[in-house]
């Protein structure tokens, strides 16, 4: 097929000579539409030619095309890089539409063959790489713009096999009426979720800020409700991608862009054309990665000749590419030149293909669009006005009339899109779908929604240790609806071996949503072990719900309450200060000495104590979502997180026994660290001034079962090692598929290496060393502690790989330090399970 195609409308007059003279021909026009025959997409840049001719022309972002000639032959072709070209007989003369749904073809995307001399396109791409300082966004000191977003999600892949299923044989009458949606030969889609959004978008530079203010929004969804988290995500700035960076971030995933400055060790290139887009002529290079495996991108790229900027960009991942779950991922964009210079997307659109998970199941399409428009550069507003990342506006969900939407939107919805509205409606009247949507619900939040309460969680209805036995418990928590400025939570629990009820009550009042403040009091009654609580691990509630089943190491009954208050300072800045009353009453073998240095002082084994915490925290580019009345937060980018919380324990408060002052710092840090994968450290140090039980010092997490877990130390003994001041690193080093996606055989396995290093440095002063009694009271053996000696750090290394099976986990952990204590583990391998993309 020729290479040689025109932008344009191709308007071709020409004379036949009669006897009578001449008589100008009837024009042929043609307009139509290309889209993916899978997902019903636009196809933006398929080529349109008529066959066996140089007449044709691209489609446009939307995938539309018009063509017109007064030549045409019979057949005109649609074809574009990774699809079935598809072939449709026209009619001369007359003015028609056509449309084609093209259809994948993995075979098509073939290693690309350079013959002698240096392949041209690689001059473009050293051009392309010259000119990025100049043509990024990142250059302007500021830049906003108003941006519309819409986003769908649908089920795909629905078989025969599927139909049958009991549940969907309850909703085939919906599911005959889809089969239009995806077009008219392509494979039927059920929608389940749609929305669109208008919004406006600022940005600012040194400091980088960036602020959303989310203007409008509609939300239709089965088992969609109040929609205030989804309203903040269905904003664009969740679907926004620079491909001028060397890295791209999706799904948590760093995909290499193919204009990346180390484009010729990931990809192969091949100039295909050159042609008009617009008034920008461009270069058009076709790119594929040279191993199939990588986190890399297959498609086309049009360079301008004058600036050697991104024009447009096709960029498809394949299901070779080592992620899990995911069958495509499909990433279009068409930039504009800002009066400036630097270009700025004008449209974006990205498809996400997740495949079926089992043998006749259904897939899932998750489909993002936005547009942007009435950009205006450098001029910046000030920090301030950049504080909340994202801002829902008063009236943003109030339900506007259709006809108020269609002044909204950049373009209208296209007669699928107003199907889509209408199924979804009809989707969520129908019973079976609401009861499978909630037992989702719960599954997801651990909690059954029953209006003003929620009662849960499930993951702590039952569970079996060897000091409760059986424990049954259930609680609820206050939704919104009960309340926008208070939140009630209960629970209740029972052990059928200890015979002994345990509780939890809070009250929590939210005093400020602009800069989020709270105020809480609480009071509890649990067994718990020690250096498990949520002050360390409250932000895993998971392994929290996990530590209360099977042996309880070095366990304890309390009583505690406590009320904390705490607000946003400053964007990413947080202060909290705390009271905590509770007791401790252990399980096991305990005691010390009250008076060290009196030979006849008692040995006691419980205590109870008061303590005032304060607690700084920064985390400059956190993001936060809120919900309902919850905080929920995405993360940091680039910068870390740090901790700084200072305890002073009063005695003879409430009967306390011990005065005492901690201090702790901690960092966590997630690290690109580009072909090597990504990295996360922590970093932690804590010191304790005053003598102190040791259940009151820093007691190191050990590990004793074959399950790994990130938050312990694999082969430390539990409570080997105690200290009153320590510092400690540990360090997670994910290497996706390096190495192993370059091992033939091996790469189909999609399997993926890792590393891990904890480190730790302490001490226990003599005064601590000898506070801690060999004996209980009752003159029984306490159970051993350890502690660090002469400067001398514990040190673990591991390597493993995960992925395989798509969710086993292997890790092959050493222990370098401390080998002559007692029971020691030199070597140990250890498993988990989990699921990841």
């Amino acid at each position: 097929m020729s290479r040689f195609f025109f932008k344009g409308i191709f308007p071709l007059f020409f004379g036949l000579i009669l006897s009578s003279g001449a008589i100008q021909a009837q024009e042929t026009v043609i307009s139509g539409k290309v889209t993916d025959a899978a997902s019903g997409d636009p196809i933006p840049f398929a080529n349109i030619i008529f066959k066996g001719t140089s007449i044709g022309t691209t489609s446009d972002f939307d995938g539309k095309f018009l063509i017109k000639t007064a030549r045409p032959t019979d057949t005109l072709v649609a074809s574009y890089i990774g699809y079935k070209s598809r072939y449709k007989t026209i009619k001369k003369g007359v003015q028609q539409v056509i449309n084609f749904q093209l259809e994948e073809d993995i075979t098509s995307l073939q290693e690309v063959v350079i013959n002698a001399g240096e392949n041209p396109a690689y001059e473009i791409m050293r051009r392309v790489v010259r000119n990025k300082s100049e043509n990024d966004k990142r250059k302007l000191i500021a830049y906003e713009y108003d941006t519309y977003t819409k986003i769908e999600i649908d089920v795909d892949n629905i078989t025969d096999e599927f139909r049958e299923k009991k549940i969907i044989k309850k909703i085939t009458q919906v599911l005959d009426s889809v089969d239009r949606i995806a077009g008219e030969d392509g494979k039927p889609i059920l929608p389940l979720f749609i929305t669109e959004s208008i919004s406006k978008v600022y940005y600012r530079d040194n400091p980088s800020l960036k602020k959303e203010r989310i203007l409008k929004t509609k939300i239709n969804g089965v088992g969609m409700e109040d929609g205030t988290t989804i309203t903040q995500m269905v904003g664009s700035s969740f679907q926004e991608y620079n491909f001028y960076q060397n890295w791209l971030n999706i799904m948590t995933k760093e995909f290499v862009s193919p204009i990346a400055d180390g484009w010729r060790i990931y990809y192969d290139y091949d100039l295909t054309d050159s042609l008009y887009i617009g008034d920008d002529f461009c270069y058009r290079l076709d790119y594929f990665p040279r191993s199939p495996q990588d986190l890399a991108f297959t498609g086309t790229i049009w360079i301008t000749k004058q600036n050697y900027a991104l024009k447009q960009i096709d960029a498809t991942m394949g299901k070779q590419a080592n992620l899990n779950f995911i069958e495509k991922i499909r990433l279009q964009q068409e930039l504009a030149k800002t009066d400036l210079g630097p270009w700025l997307p004008v449209k974006n659109r990205v498809l996400i293909d997740v495949g079926e998970v089992g043998k006749n199941n259904a897939g899932m399409l998750a489909k993002f669009y936005t547009s942007n428009k009435n950009f205006v550069t450098n001029n910046p507003h000030s920090q301030n006005f950049y504080e909340k990342p994202i801002e829902l506006a008063e009236d943003a969900r109030l339900n506007e009339e259709e006809k108020y939407w269609d002044t909204l939107r950049h373009e209208p919805l296209s007669e699928t899109e107003k199907s889509v509205y209408k199924m979804i409606d009809t989707l969520r009247t129908i019973p079976v779908v609401k009861t499978y949507t909630d037992i989702f619900k719960v599954l997801l939040d651990g909690y059954y929604n029953l209006g003003k309460i929620e009662v849960g969680p499930y993951l702590g209805v039952l569970v079996w240790n060897n000091i409760e036995g059986v424990r049954l418990g259930g609680g609820f928590k206050t939704t919104y609806k009960f309340s926008k400025n208070w939140i009630f939570h209960g629970q209740l629990a029972y052990g059928f071996t200890d015979e002994k009820f345990k509780y939890m009550a809070s009250a929590q009042r939210i005093l400020s949503r602009n800069r989020w403040t709270t105020l809480t009091f609480r009071a509890r009654k649990d067994i718990n072990r020690i250096g498990i609580d949520d002050e360390n691990l409250g932000d895993n509630p998971l392994f929290m719900a996990v530590a209360r089943w099977g042996y309880f190491r070095r366990g304890y009954y309390s009583d505690e309450y406590k009320v904390a208050f705490q607000r946003e300072l400053f964007k990413g800045y947080s202060q909290k200060i705390s009271f905590r009353y509770w007791t401790f009453n252990p399980t096991y073998e305990f005691g010390y000495i009250a008076n060290p240095g009196d030979v006849n002082s008692p040995v006691i084994e419980s205590f109870q104590n008061s303590e005032i915490s304060i607690e700084s925290r920064y985390a400059r580019d956190e993001v936060f979502l809120q919900n309902d009345n919850e905080r929920i937060s995405l993360g940091t980018t680039k910068w870390p997180v740090i901790t700084l919380r200072y305890t002073h324990g009063f005695q003879d408060v409430l009967g306390s026994d011990f005065e005492y002052d901690k201090i702790r710092l901690n960092l966590t840090k997630r690290i690109k660290t580009g072909p090597l994968g990504t990295a996360y450290v922590t970093v932690t140090g804590e010191y304790i001034f005053n003598t102190l039980p040791y259940p009151l010092l820093g007691l190191h997490l050990g590990n004793q079962t074959p399950i790994y877990t990130s938050v312990l130390y694999s082969l430390m003994n539990y409570g080997e090692f105690v200290s009153d001041h320590y510092a400690s690193m540990q360090y997670r080093q994910y290497l996706e598929g390096f190495l192993l996606n370059r091992i033939p055989l091996l790469n189909r396995l999609k399997w993926r290496l890792l590393a891990t290093t904890n480190i730790i440095m302490g001490g226990l002063r003599p005064s601590n060393q000898s506070l801690n009694s060999n004996f209980t009271p009752a003159g029984l053996e306490s159970a051993p502690t350890g502690y660090f000696t002469n400067g001398k750090p514990y040190v673990e290394v591991g390597y493993g790989v995960e992925n395989i099976f798509r969710v086993l986990r292997v890790d092959f952990v050493h222990r370098i330090s401390y080998l002559d204590n007692p029971n020691v583990r030199k070597f140990g391998i250890l498993f988990t399970a989990q699921v990841q993309l």
